[in-house]
């Protein structure tokens, strides 16, 4: 039983974005934890969480596993955004920066400790953009090793760090699935089921990924609810996304990268996720939503890709067509919990 303290902490309320919004369900997941950059936390202590975003990324760069950043450019940006973020009461972040494509833990957990967010870190391999940041070996080794270099980042911690991955982020380009982007789907599904860490699969519009992650699962043995539907927002309408969190997956809508100064654009983002959410509400299918921005504190070469919109635009939008306190706070608090807990 929790004490009386802590049961008042769970009942305080919790300012979102200017928004106060009652801090419930937070005791769902008592037994559960998240791997973060600087230790495992209690899944009841993730707070306000940002389920995708990036830290920092090589995107546009060759593949490298090293990612060499300029660490004094870097942190000049990036630290005080992320304090920002705080200040907007975000406590968490899942950085979806993946080995070969930007991946740097220690760095990430050099950020936690300053900022006082919990960074969040993957095991996995991106597998879009033409595959260009697949490693070499992934294409000699099986599913079955490869997965075995993941599960070993999470059992033993990633590069001699003892940081250890919060979840699995693979991806997959668009049309036909590839030889290469399968692999990595079953790789992912074997990681899961040694560790107990959800997947997070860049899908995008293309619903021939899900469709063939719910055959692989199956094969697999795997329950839908370790996967997650990533960048889902691209979809043009919601019969997909419906039928898949229906089977059980998450269904991630994570493109509320607004504030770039092209207000239809923006405005076109925000309708678009507005639209999704209210069909997955109508079918009373919230609880297996995420939201996020697909932002970036330190792009190569370039300004910060905003990662605040949801709170400066998109919940008083949710407000204005009647979202409660209590869904707002689902989205943002209790299904991440619910996402990315490892139950013990």
């Amino acid at each position: 039983m929790p004490s009386r303290r802590q049961f008042v902490q769970q009942l305080s309320l919790l300012s979102i974005g200017g928004i106060v919004s009652p801090n419930i369900g937070i005791a769902q997941n008592r037994t559960g934890k998240i791997y973060t950059v600087t230790g495992a936390i209690s899944a009841n202590d993730l707070g306000v969480c940002l389920t995708h975003e990036h830290i920092m990324s090589n995107f546009g760069a060759e593949r490298s596993y090293q990612p060499n950043y300029d660490v004094a450019a870097l942190k000049a940006q990036a630290l005080p955004y992320l304090k920002h973020i705080k200040s907007l009461g975000v406590a968490s972040i899942l950085d979806c920066t993946t080995a070969y494509f930007g991946r740097d833990v220690s760095l990430l957990k050099e950020l936690s400790e300053e900022s006082e967010i919990h960074l969040i870190t993957n095991t996995g391999y991106y597998g879009a953009a033409n595959d260009r940041y697949v490693p070499e070996h992934a294409y000699q080794e099986t599913a079955e090793q490869l997965a075995e270099r993941w599960i070993n980042e999470f059992e033993q911690g990633i590069d001699q760090t003892g940081i250890r991955p919060g979840f699995i982020k693979i991806a997959a380009d668009s049309g036909a699935v590839s030889d290469i982007d399968k692999k990595l789907m079953r790789a992912a599904l074997q990681t899961s089921r040694a560790t107990g860490l959800t997947i997070a699969c860049h899908t995008g519009d293309n619903p021939a990924v899900p469709k063939l992650a719910q055959e692989l699962m199956d094969e697999e043995n795997v329950q839908p609810s370790a996967w997650i539907w990533t960048h889902a927002h691209q979809m043009k309408t919601s019969e997909e996304l419906t039928g898949a969190a229906k089977a059980g997956m998450w269904i991630s809508l994570d493109g509320l990268r607004i504030g770039g100064g092209d207000t239809e654009a923006d405005q076109a983002t925000l309708d678009r996720h507005l639209q999704h959410l209210l069909a997955l509400k109508e079918q009373r299918l919230l609880s297996k939503v995420l939201i996020s921005h697909d932002g970036n504190s330190f792009p190569r070469g370039g300004a910060i890709r905003p990662y605040e919109g949801i709170f400066t635009q998109f919940i008083p939008l949710l407000k204005e067509n009647g979202f409660t306190k209590r869904e707002i706070n689902q989205l943002l608090v209790n299904n991440p919990q619910r996402a990315f807990a490892i139950l013990e």
